[in-house]
């Protein structure tokens, strides 16, 4: 493993574990992470065109793991979906 590599892993390790706290705490809501989780899915499938440059292959694995998040999350701490 490159230490860019753990750098990555490390860096996703504490914003897993911050958005589990923010939740925890009732700082977001599950609306709140539905809607992140929405946005980060919107950027990877727009990264060609993002105002703000990144991979589109690590836009994609972003959506991917935003997803696993929203997903644990919701059902582990509750709350109300966002109204459609």
């Amino acid at each position: 493993m490159t230490p860019q590599e753990r750098a990555g892993d490390e860096s996703l390790v504490i914003l897993q574990s911050l958005l589990c706290l923010l939740r925890e705490k009732n700082v977001l809501t599950r609306a709140d992470i539905e809607t992140l989780c929405e946005r980060v899915a919107m950027r990877a499938s727009q990264a060609e065109r993002d105002p703000i440059p990144c991979c589109a292959e690590a836009a994609r694995t972003a959506a991917e793991e935003m997803a696993k998040i929203a997903g644990y999350i919701g059902p582990h701490y509750g709350g109300k979906h966002r109204r459609a």
